[in-house]
């Protein structure tokens, strides 16, 4: 079996290395070629990982990607509008099988192959991914039919924003009252402030970081966005467009 990503950037190209270890792996991407296994094209390949950035990057693929005569599964990895997600059905060959697994931990998580996936499909196609998956990562959770891998991790993501935003603020207000970052990470590690990015601050490649649309802290605020996609009829949307807010706002630690 020859298995293909699409898009081997910061999380893709180690989960394609992984990949590439135990399988006849390809990877595409249209701005580097860092691994010996890239290729100009994702030809023969039966599964492919798209690991793209966002929905208009995720459409570029499709067009290319639906035209493998060879390809029966189709994985979105990238973070999405659940919304958009789920009509990429009706644009699907009914003979393709479409799986959603958004996967968590970022690019550290990647590169140990330790990543969990959110996984949204038939049951029977997961079965048949799951040793693809499990050079990937440690933990997988089956959340539905497909699109609902995609609906928790944006969920996911509403929640790790919201600490990040949080952590960050509190970040900066302590330096401006001269408090030591490194003493103030320990005491929330142990204490009720205890979040992800807080104590994996030092492991974590963008947790210093300002606001830019092309780094992981716009892709924070990008995924905000597409949480609210998720939102019921009426829903309150006041948290989210907070969050918003305050990581476009994020300056460099």
């Amino acid at each position: 079996m020859r298995v293909g990503v699409a898009g081997c950037g910061r999380m893709g190209g180690p989960m394609a290395a992984a990949l590439a270890m135990k399988f006849d792996t390809v990877g595409y991407d249209v701005l580097t070629k860092p691994y010996p296994f890239m290729s100009d094209s994702l030809d023969g390949c039966e599964v492919i990982f798209t690991v793209v950035r966002d929905q208009a990057e995720t459409d570029l693929v499709l067009s290319d990607v639906l035209k493998i005569a060879s390809l029966h599964t189709l994985v979105i990895c990238s973070t999405l509008s659940p919304v958009y997600v789920k009509s990429l059905r009706a644009r699907v060959p009914a003979h393709i099988d479409l799986v959603d697994a958004p996967m968590s931990g970022a690019a550290i998580a990647a590169q140990e192959q330790r990543l969990s996936f959110m996984l949204g499909g038939d049951a029977a196609v997961l079965d048949r991914l799951q040793p693809l998956l499990d050079v990937m990562g440690t933990k997988f959770h089956r959340m539905g039919d497909y699109g609902a891998g995609m609906t928790a991790k944006v969920c996911n993501n509403l929640v790790a924003a919201s600490s990040t935003a949080a952590t960050r603020t509190a970040l900066a207000w302590a330096a401006e009252h001269g408090l030591d970052r490194d003493a103030l990470l320990k005491l929330m590690h142990d204490s009720s402030g205890q979040t992800w990015l807080g104590s994996n601050f030092d492991a974590i490649e963008f947790a210093a970081d300002g606001y830019a649309d092309d780094n992981t802290i716009g892709i924070l605020a990008k995924d905000v966005t597409a949480a609210k996609d998720a939102a019921p009829a009426g829903g309150d949307t006041t948290l989210a467009d907070a969050i918003i807010h305050t990581i476009r706002n994020l300056k460099p630690l």
